[in-house]
């Protein structure tokens, strides 16, 4: 039924230990790093970022330069034994908890405190969410379980063999227990329809879109969530360091709804907080690799366990070693959950295990690590269709979708925070997708509405994972701003991005996120028959994401491998 969208040609495995040094690893300023704590962390932190620091542009070596003409130190230093975290530096052999502050001022941004009762619906869905009635196909979807999903999708795609879809569905991540995935339907000129995976994150929203699969469970996938891999993280962090928090950088209805549900199961106070990458006083610090969160008082708390919605460069506050217990923890970014060139890389390695399985990760044609002067020339390749990302992007920020010369030119034109990019193949309509070599895929789209307008849509599959392996918590899907042109000269006015962009993300110019909740689609009776799915095409996502999200983990353990 399904054919496997084409890839980058497999890597061969004795490439596995040498690839770090051909990606492009987050650029940073001396203080974008977090140091681990003890010389052996160092030197993990050393390696992992080494292709970085040796491969600096001029006007990064020239911005560390200090007055007097010498550069000023790298934040990974292999022979320091001192936690630097915005800015403060405190000697992490001290093993004594922090000294407690003088009370601050009223203005001082602190952590709230939130207990057993306070979840309220109307604070963590959106508005319509609340009266939405789940579709039945979705709720049919959701109530499968792993082994009818195997049962049919084997039967639909007899090449697979099903001891090894058994094996990925059954599989519990090291590092990588929450994720969702986000998917286009696509299909040929002959009509064969499948999932592609577009990326998966580390720490996806969904749960307040959602629709309550039972009336009578209040919380819905908050729970599901916290009751399978947080919770299964807990029981391994140590009762003596202190309390449970959430920390998060935007998404504030679902990371409170996170801490409210938290306060609920855990039966305990739950810290919430703030934490911004561009905060100057944030009331959030780590001391020996311990987590303190700052109340009202200005008195810190250390945290034994902390669930993370943190998105915007989390490695430049958060350790990549911590002893209090992060979930998702941030290698899960580093390898392919915020970083789009390594989540490639991954799914690449991942597909060569599953070469003789029939099952495969299933992405646009990607190439890595491309300078700004070779994209015209893999654009040209691809028929002058293409998509460009940044390495290090989210939220549908450093994506460019490129049909035109003009928005080629206007991409060049633009100074960008990173020298290297990656290029993919360009999904749009049946007369202006990238050529690859497997041929072109367009977008199936929405159902055509009164005006015969079809629209690009994708799908956001959330997952979470334990020791009884994978289950799906929540889906929506989201539309562009404008319909599909069947030709672009149709409306030259009309740019890709808004017939292509679908993310409700929005940043201001003051740094902070909104939404843009009329482009969602709820998987109510109302909206899901829009989409045009089936529950087939359900399953297919659902084993999508979990591969996806099983090649990300095993990145995390190539990158920080066992001692």
């Amino acid at each position: 039924m399904y054919t496997n969208f084409p890839t980058t040609p497999q890597p061969s495995p004795g490439i596995v230990n040498s690839f770090v040094n051909d990606v492009s690893w987050p650029k940073t300023n001396d203080n974008d790093l977090v140091k681990s704590s003890t010389p052996q962390q160092n030197q993990n932190h050393l390696e992992l970022f080494k292709r970085h620091y040796d491969n600096k542009s001029d006007s990064d070596t020239d911005s560390e330069r200090s007055s007097n003409g010498s550069t000023s130190p790298s934040p990974i230093d292999s022979t320091s034994h001192n936690t630097i975290t915005n800015n403060h530096t405190t000697d992490d052999t001290t093993k004594a908890a922090p000294s407690m502050s003088s009370p601050s001022s009223p203005l001082k941004k602190h952590a709230t405190i939130v207990n057993k009762g306070e979840f309220e619906s109307e604070r963590h869905f959106y508005p319509r969410v609340l009266n939405a009635t789940i579709h039945p196909l979705v709720a049919s979807f959701l109530q499968l379980g792993n082994e009818r999903i195997i049962a049919r999708y084997t039967h639909l795609n007899p090449q697979i063999k099903v001891q090894k879809l058994v094996e990925c569905l059954s599989y519990q991540p090291k590092h990588f227990r929450w994720a969702g995935s986000d998917l286009f339907n696509v299909t040929t000129a002959s009509g064969q329809r499948q999932m592609i995976i577009v990326e998966t994150n580390s720490c996806p929203s969904g749960q307040k879109s959602m629709p309550l699969l039972s009336e009578t469970e209040e919380f819905g996938g908050y729970r599901v969530v916290l009751e399978s891999a947080f919770q299964e993280t807990l029981e391994k962090a140590d009762p003596s360091l202190g309390d449970l928090a959430v920390i998060c950088d935007k998404n504030y209805m679902e990371a409170s709804g996170y801490a409210a549900v938290l306060a609920e199961i855990s039966r305990e106070k739950v810290w919430y907080v703030e934490y911004h990458i561009n905060d100057d006083d944030p009331p959030v610090k780590w001391v020996d690799r311990v987590l303190y969160i700052r109340d009202a008082n200005g008195e810190w708390h250390s945290i034994r366990a902390c669930f993370r919605y943190v998105t915007q460069k989390p490695w430049s506050r958060i350790p990549l070693n911590t002893r209090t217990l992060v979930m998702n923890q941030i290698i899960s970014c580093l390898a392919g959950g915020r970083n789009k060139m390594l989540a490639a890389r991954a799914y690449e390695f991942y597909n060569a295990e599953l070469s003789d399985s029939g099952l495969a990760v299933r992405m646009p044609e990607t190439i890595n690590n491309v300078t700004k002067s070779e994209i015209p020339l893999w654009l040209h390749s691809m028929g002058g269709h293409a998509v460009l990302k940044e390495p290090y992007s989210n939220a549908g920020q450093g994506v460019y979708t490129i049909t035109t010369p003009q928005e080629l030119q206007h991409f060049l034109d633009q100074d960008h925070h990173y020298d290297k990019f990656i290029v993919q193949s360009l999904v749009g309509n049946a007369s202006w997708s990238s050529m690859t070599r497997a041929g072109r895929f367009y977008h199936v789209g929405t159902i055509p509405n009164r005006r015969n307008h079809t629209y690009v849509t994708d799908l956001r599959m959330m997952v979470t994972a334990n020791k009884d392996g994978f289950r799906p918590v929540c889906l929506y899907s989201r539309r562009a701003r404008k319909p599909l042109l069947g030709n672009l000269q149709d409306d030259p006015s009309r740019t890709s991005w808004e017939m292509l962009g679908t993310n409700l993300s929005v940043k201001g110019p003051d740094g902070r996120w909104s939404s843009e909740p009329e482009r969602l689609l709820l998987m109510d009776r109302k909206d899901f028959n829009q989409l045009g799915l089936g529950v087939d095409d359900l399953i297919d996502a659902y084993v999508q994401t979990c591969l996806s999200v099983i090649a990300i983990d095993k990145m995390c353990m190539r990158l920080m491998p066992e001692e």
